[in-house]
């Protein structure tokens, strides 16, 4: 890639929004630049979704300049030289240029300063720390356009240095290789992450989660997790994950690429874990997952397998019983286990086929509404309490078996 990079006739270098960030805070002798995944992204030619600035503007300057323009300022991070601008609804983060003052691999904390050199060379990885000035030039003081050119993922300086300032950049050195990087990883960076992994226990669980997430969103993160393996960082953050492995990852990509599927961070983590309810639990507890992530991986877990073979009636009663997404996460592992057979085993096809309809169930099934209600049976005489709950339970299973068939008064009919 040539070093007269420039990212001016761009789309999103040409939002007045940013125009107007330009003109206000390229004045006085200062300078404002978009850094970071605005610029790697635009040269990347993947897609821009947020636009980071640097500046050398203190933040508490920043928001008097932009409070005197009549531009919201919000101080999202000011202690650490943050300020989102809000123009037309969006934000835009204008970060003062900073220098580490001391880090204790988890935090660090930083002096403002004005060398955009000092600045660049504090970040991660040097795909991250290119620049772009008011005229959509490049500003690159680390390296990272040839790096951009073979989408080498690289640390900025000595890896070792580099992850001992915060051993969170071991994860996103994974992330950042399963969204952006091809071939081999840089070996010197593959190296420094394995011998960090024993430093990961210092990190918050809520860190770990964001990045393992963010990791397992990329279209393919197969290669990074492979190489998670390999240099025993996957161990360190997901020990649930050595004995099962990584060997469905690739099945599920090709599935998804196949049958248009959307990228699914939560089932690409079953893919990976045994479905054991009380170790799902312990991993949610461990990592602080969200209620809802948790609920699906339990659930996930306590459902059963559903073979190819099963009726449709069948199924019908197990989605009411266990619901449909923790079958249809269950059918869509096995539909990928029995495609990735099909070239060895001519009755996978068979069992591809079958799971392929129960997916389709699944996805188009409508919760049937249990037509008795405890109302019903104390109109019959039936005295509130366990007994009541009891013959409740009874008939609605027995509506169940029925295939959801029997009417209220066949039901009522029945009841003692």
């Amino acid at each position: 890639m040539s070093t007269e990079a420039s990212v001016a006739g761009k789309d999103w270098f040409k939002d007045p929004a940013l125009g107007r960030i330009f003109a206000l805070l390229n004045d006085e002798g200062e300078e404002v630049r978009v850094v970071g995944g605005a610029v790697r992204n635009s040269l990347m030619g993947e897609a821009v979704t947020d636009t980071d600035l640097a500046t050398t503007w203190e933040p508490e300057q920043v928001v008097a300049r932009a409070e005197a323009a009549g531009i919201r300022a919000v101080p999202t991070g000011i202690e650490h030289g943050t300020v989102t601008l809000v123009i037309d609804g969006r934000g835009f983060e204008v970060t003062t240029l900073r220098q580490d003052a001391e880090t204790d691999g988890r935090r660090a904390r930083v002096n403002f300063g004005r060398d955009w050199q000092v600045d660049a060379e504090r970040r991660d990885f040097t795909i991250n720390a290119l620049y772009a000035d008011s005229d959509g030039a490049v500003i690159d003081l680390v390296g990272g356009l040839g790096d951009i050119d073979t989408r080498t993922v690289r640390f900025i300086g000595d890896a070792d240095a580099r992850i001992a300032e915060d051993y969170l950049r071991v994860l996103r050195y994974f992330r950042f290789f399963a969204h952006y990087g091809t071939g081999r990883p840089d070996a010197n960076a593959l190296k420094a992450c394995a011998r960090a992994r024993g430093s990961l226990g210092k990190l918050s669980s809520e860190r770990v989660w964001k990045e393992l997430k963010a990791l397992l969103k990329a279209r393919d993160p197969g290669r990074a997790l492979l190489w998670m393996r390999q240099s025993g960082v996957l161990g360190a953050v997901l020990p649930e994950s050595e004995k099962w492995g990584i060997d469905s990852i690739g099945p599920l990509i090709a599935t998804e690429t196949a049958l248009d599927w959307e990228p699914d961070p939560m089932l690409r983590l079953m893919a990976m874990i045994p479905p054991d309810p009380a170790r799902i639990r312990e991993l949610a507890q461990r990592l602080k997952m969200s209620r809802a992530e948790t609920d699906r991986l339990v659930k996930w877990a306590e459902a059963p397998v559903v073979k190819p073979t099963l009726a449709i009636t069948a199924l019908d009663r197990l989605l009411y019983n266990f619901g449909a997404e923790p079958l249809s996460d269950r059918v869509r592992l096995s539909l990928v286990s029995a495609r990735s057979r099909t070239e060895s085993d001519p009755a996978a096809l068979t069992d591809a086929a079958g799971h392929s309809r129960h997916l389709a169930r699944t996805m188009s099934w409508e919760r049937p509404v249990f037509p008795v209600t405890g109302a019903d049976l104390i109109a019959k005489g039936i005295k509130p309490g366990p007994e009541l709950g009891a013959q409740l339970a009874a008939l609605e299973e027995r509506w169940v078996e029925s295939n959801f068939k029997l009417d209220k008064a066949a039901l009522l009919d029945t009841a003692d």
